[in-house]
């Protein structure tokens, strides 16, 4: 299953990235790297990643996740992850991510979070 990638801009500089699919290496993950600097361009600092319709994830798909938490820590944004479960999230755990990155289980959590 290819990479779907759905924004839901809200109030303020809140987006949320909707993500669906395998986030892999290849033309998908490129899409999402794409996405990030629109965002920021246009002010979006406070990003959730949707991420309870992803079923795959390998280090270049974590490696998205750094380089924006990275271009985020830049501009005093914030970088929330939401709905991460199984092998997804347990990408994260094994890479000790989970100790850098804010996971929530749904994005109304995340969102409350901000």
């Amino acid at each position: 299953m290819a990479l779907g990638i759905e924004r839901q801009d809200g109030e303020g500089s809140i987006s949320v990235v909707v993500l669906r699919g395998k986030l892999m290496l290849g033309e998908d993950c490129l899409q999402l790297e794409a996405v990030i600097p629109e965002l920021l361009k246009e002010g979006r600092t406070k990003l959730i990643f949707d991420l309870s319709g992803v079923t795959h994830i390998d280090s270049t798909g974590i490696g998205r996740f750094i380089d924006t938490y990275s271009r985020l820590m830049k501009v005093s944004g914030k970088m929330y992850l939401a709905g991460a479960s199984g092998a997804v999230r347990d990408s994260f755990r094994v890479t000790r991510l989970d100790t850098v990155f804010s996971f929530y289980p749904t994005v109304e959590e995340a969102r409350a979070g901000l």
